[in-house]
């Protein structure tokens, strides 16, 4: 008599190593078959399979979650490249003159992607209406061995070899205040030596992005040159960008923002430039995604029209550029 597991076709293998790995990657049976489609007790049935096909028991289960066996670790290892290569396969076989589908899952930073990004996502949807976006406003960088994400966009240095870090532009900052700080700085300070400039610096209230400066603020000249580390104390320190910038224009004191961010208050006069010769260093901004994962058609696309428009969205800039875009 035939044994219907060992009888399964390439596909039906293919689809059970599929499932083991949303299973490792989801953290649970429940999340997997959410993610899936389909129910608990059908994932937990198709994990049974490939352990009955493979002889080997692959994950254990506990009050504290599952734990991968050091088969499982081995069939992990093995399991990725070789589902990676058959979607990949898949894919290049279909996709000539099809249009883009399916699910594409993207983290963004809350402040980017509720208002820089939103435009530039909705054309890409309205050209590709069989595709559907999970869109979710993040500012940490997921963890992609356990979260469903197929890409990051990324504010700030990301040292991950594991991940492709693809660079879209630099985040311009500058130095603002309400008008009434600026107007209590003494006459002159942006043509003081830089060391001077510093201790200047330390004698007013400072408001913190803690997320990228608490302790410290590098600026530069605004053509590019020498970088100024200034210590600080800041009198306000939040990890909202927005919350800094109601800080600023409530008159609580310096902030170096994205530009972007406060081109309109800058135009209205509810903030003004404080230092137009210094600027803080800019922050690159990237999209990221494991480098050991297949990109789907729907990425690929994603990727391209990142590097396309990013660059010129008001108030960014490409790299190596000397200004923000105006």
């Amino acid at each position: 008599m035939n044994d219907p597991i060992r009888d399964l076709g390439g596909q039906d293998r293919i689809s059970l190593l599929q499932t083991f790995l949303q299973v490792v990657e989801a953290g649970s049976f429940s999340a997997a078959a959410q993610q899936l489609g389909t129910t608990q007790p059908t994932v937990s049935r198709r994990l049974q399979m490939l352990e009955s096909l493979l002889g080997a028991r692959l994950v254990e289960r506990s009050t504290r979650g599952l734990r991968l066996t050091e088969e499982g670790r081995r069939c992990l290892a093995q399991a990725r490249p070789l589902i990676d290569g058959w979607n990949s396969l898949s894919e290049d076989m279909s996709e000539h003159n099809q249009p883009l589908s399916g699910r594409l899952r993207v983290r963004v930073p809350h402040a980017f992607g509720q208002y820089q990004l939103m435009e530039v996502l909705a054309t890409f949807m309205k050209q590709h209406p069989q595709l559907s976006v999970e869109w979710a406003l993040q500012d940490e960088l997921p963890d992609f061995s356990r979260e469903p994400v197929d890409c990051s966009v990324v504010v700030g240095q990301v040292e991950r070899p594991e991940l492709i870090m693809v660079p879209l532009a630099e985040v311009p900052r500058v130095l603002v205040a309400a008008p009434e700080v600026a107007a209590q700085l003494p006459t002159g300070l942006d043509d003081l030596p830089p060391p001077a400039l510093a201790d200047a610096l330390q004698e007013h209230p400072w408001l913190a992005l803690t997320t990228f400066y608490r302790d410290e603020i590098c600026l530069r000249p605004q053509g590019g040159g020498e970088v100024l580390p200034v210590p600080l104390n800041f009198r306000f320190g939040t990890d909202s960008l927005f919350a800094l910038i109601e800080a600023a224009r409530q008159g609580l004191g310096l902030a170096a923002v994205s530009h972007w961010a406060v081109m309109d208050d800058l135009h209205s006069g509810r903030l003004v430039r404080v230092l137009p010769r210094w600027c803080a260093m800019p922050l690159p901004f990237s999209l990221v995604f494991p480098s050991r994962r297949h990109q789907p058609a729907r990425l690929r696309a994603f990727t391209a029209l990142m590097r396309e428009v990013v660059p010129a969205i008001p108030g960014m800039r490409a790299f190596g550029s000397g200004h923000p875009s105006p």
